[in-house]
């Protein structure tokens, strides 16, 4: 029976294949958009967890300001971060080692362009430099790591993208004036921000910035047999001692990598809800579309429906043939809408990487295309009940006399 309700479905869809396709255009729009932020959202939120991770599950990562800022800090907040601060995290019990970076923007000059360019103050003293080589963000894909004070480790992408010229090994860059020789390039992390700076020793940072006692945050290990959320509590406690400040007040924020990647998930999370919301109000208005083409499909057929019933079709042979048929158009408008979203998420993974060097997957699911394929099919059916229901309560006599 199923069989012939299908047969009958694509009949009729294909006899009006004109307005049956642009009944299914708002389904199409709502479900690709659908697809394509739920993609894109899934694929953000793997992007944050996989980048956190490279930085280490034990991490405790101390910033300026009452809001987290990001692992390099922000130039943008009042507060700052002292070398004090940084001796009261190291006396916090269960923190293995703790080390503080300063970041700025200089200008930097190579084969005869000059840019504005972040730059990374990092310590090199043995024990952080042991500590950075666990810091997946900044591993070294040629060369070696800081010695000298001025050394300078480039970016995987600064010469491409930047000056459209390759970086390497021996090359000499200027910064700020001040003559530096590459010792390194680093591996290539898929996030703009690391891929397109420079680092240097912090000591000659805070020398060319003249910066004597400030850092944008600082990095903590906490000991493997340690509780990392504990330790983060320890730390916001000697802190606020330090800077003599009270709970709830504090011009600092203390993130362990897991709250930064379940805080990112909850930003990221509320947003694709919104934006979901916003693509079904075009599920809807598809929803009034086929509903008004049923009712026109059923009165155009009125006197086939009569003929169908006075030769021994019941009410349910009726209701299920119409119902089915809408189910079909819901889900040819699905199939569009999955294809045109799945073609927008490859879309913004092109640009990402492409145009803004981020290492980024939308991610369309087997699970995403069979729900939203699911999904269209029963808005189509429920779309398509009310003209259904008046189809099979028509009288034959009644339905043939039209």
């Amino acid at each position: 029976m199923l069989e012939e309700y299908l047969s009958f479905a694509w009949d009729s869809i294909m006899h009006r294949s004109t307005r049956s396709l642009l009944t299914v255009l708002g389904i199409m729009i709502g479900i690709g958009a659908i697809v394509a932020l739920i993609a894109v959202g899934q694929g953000l939120q793997d992007t944050v967890t996989t980048q956190f991770e490279k930085i280490g599950s034990n991490r405790v990562i101390i910033a300026p300001g009452g809001e987290f800022y990001g692992p390099m800090g922000s130039g943008l907040v009042a507060e700052k971060l002292r070398e004090s601060d940084l001796k009261a995290v190291q006396g916090v019990p269960g923190v293995e080692i703790a080390r503080g970076i300063l970041s700025r923007t200089a200008t930097v000059e190579f084969a005869g362009k000059t840019r504005s360019v972040m730059v990374l103050g990092s310590p090199t003293d043995s024990q952080a430099t042991d500590f950075i080589k666990t810091i997946s963000f900044y591993d070294i894909e040629a060369g070696r790591q800081l010695g000298g004070n001025y050394d300078i480790i480039v970016g995987n992408r600064l010469g491409s993208s930047i000056f459209n010229e390759t970086i390497k090994l021996g090359d000499r860059i200027e910064l700020n004036g001040y003559a530096f020789r590459v010792v390194g390039i680093q591996s290539k992390t898929g996030m703009g921000m690391y891929d397109m700076m420079v680092r240097i020793p912090l000591d000659t940072t805070r020398s060319i910035f003249n910066v004597s006692d400030e850092y944008s945050s600082i990095f903590s290990s906490v000991r493997e047999e340690y509780p990392v959320a504990k330790a983060a509590e320890d730390i916001k406690k000697a802190l606020r001692k330090e800077r003599g400040e009270r709970e709830r007040e504090e011009t600092f924020s203390v993130q362990t990598t897991e709250q930064i990647v379940t805080g990112f998930g909850a930003i990221l999370g509320t947003v694709q809800i919104v934006f979901v919301g916003i693509a079904a109000i075009s599920l809807i208005v598809g929803g009034v579309g086929i509903m008004n083409s049923m009712y026109t499909s059923v009165l155009e057929r009125t006197r086939q429906i009569g003929i169908m019933k006075s030769v021994g079709a019941r009410n349910s042979d009726i209701l299920g043939m119409f119902v089915v048929e809408a189910g079909m158009l819901g889900m040819i408008g699905g199939i569009l809408g999955v294809a045109g979203g799945a073609g927008l998420s490859f879309l913004f993974n092109w640009i990402a990487e492409n145009m803004f060097n981020i290492a980024f997957r939308a991610v369309v699911s087997l699970e995403l295309v069979a729900g939203a394929l699911a999904f269209a099919f029963v808005i189509g059916m429920i779309s398509g009940f009310f003209p259904a229901q008046r189809a099979a309560s028509m009288k034959p006599t009644e339905a043939m006399r039209i």
